[in-house]
């Protein structure tokens, strides 16, 4: 069986979209990989570890990744469980038309600067509703390629986009933190737990965490579950029972936090992009 499955969802001369998933064997670091052409890649389940060269990025719901043309990259799965991605190729022209300039190498091909950038919750919202969209056939693709170049001008503004920022220690300290989290999303975490585990104080993670991320470490742990939630809606009938699975207290909490994260409860939300 292969270790990954993929399915091309749209492919027009403007834009090509594929779900790619990974059962996530290699708990370290796997073979040698190279993107043939410039892509960007939103993780929505899972999380695994992108290397390049000396750099290393963790990938998880909350970041949009550049696999630039040409790059060497290895990818390695601290946690067990796989991980799933959509992938997004958009014409070049067109991209370098959208991307800040201080985010591309000039010249061809079109490179990214930066390895990641953390997107915000209206870019989560934006990935679900193109993947959902157009697993379910709703989309056609005029609305497909406006929903996908929506979503690259949000991850990619400069108002809503955090490039990880601190010491190469501090970044390291905090993917690691991220790890924790991603490990076990239903679980109900403690600072001193976090902290224990990645064998620093909770003082120091906590100041570590906002400078490095830009949002305390219990926003980005409710976001992840909350984006883990836009994933598994075409899964779950029970909404009650998909709010417990994630770790909320209770379907108040769950449509509370959804509705406050992102501007409709998670029943609105399913009715919209998936008509049930």
């Amino acid at each position: 069986m292969s270790e990954f499955q993929v399915q091309t969802l749209l492919t027009t001369p403007l834009v090509e979209i594929r779900d790619v998933a990974c059962t996530g064997t290699h708990r370290h670091k796997g073979d040698t990989e190279r993107s043939p052409r410039t892509t960007l890649g939103f993780p929505y389940r899972g999380t695994y570890v992108r290397h390049t060269g000396d750099e290393e990025a963790v990938a998880d719901a909350s970041q949009v990744l550049f696999f630039n043309a040409g790059e060497d990259y290895q990818v390695s799965h601290p946690n067990p469980g796989g991980d799933a991605t959509l992938s997004l190729w958009v014409d070049p022209h067109l991209l370098r038309e959208i991307a800040p300039p201080g985010l591309v190498h000039e010249g061809k091909p079109l490179r990214f600067r930066l390895p990641r950038l953390r997107i915000d919750p209206r870019a989560q919202v934006l990935v679900a509703m193109l993947r959902h969209s157009l697993l379910e056939g709703i989309a056609e693709p005029l609305e497909g390629e406006s929903l996908a170049l929506t979503l690259v001008h949000r991850a990619l503004a400069p108002r809503t986009t955090h490039a990880a920022g601190s010491s190469h220690v501090r970044q390291r300290l905090v993917d690691r933190a991220k790890l924790v989290l991603a490990s076990d999303l239903a679980r109900r975490w403690t600072l001193a737990e976090v902290a224990a585990e990645v064998g620093v104080s909770a003082v120091y993670l906590t100041q570590s965490f906002r400078q490095v991320e830009g949002v305390p470490l219990y926003q980005y742990q409710l976001r992840l579950r909350l984006a883990r939630a836009l994933d598994l809606l075409r899964e779950f009938d029970d909404l009650t029972a998909l709010g417990l699975h994630l770790g909320f207290s209770s379907h108040s909490h769950f449509t509370a936090a959804f509705q406050k994260v992102y501007g409709r409860t998670p029943s609105e939300f399913r009715q919209a992009v998936l008509g049930k």
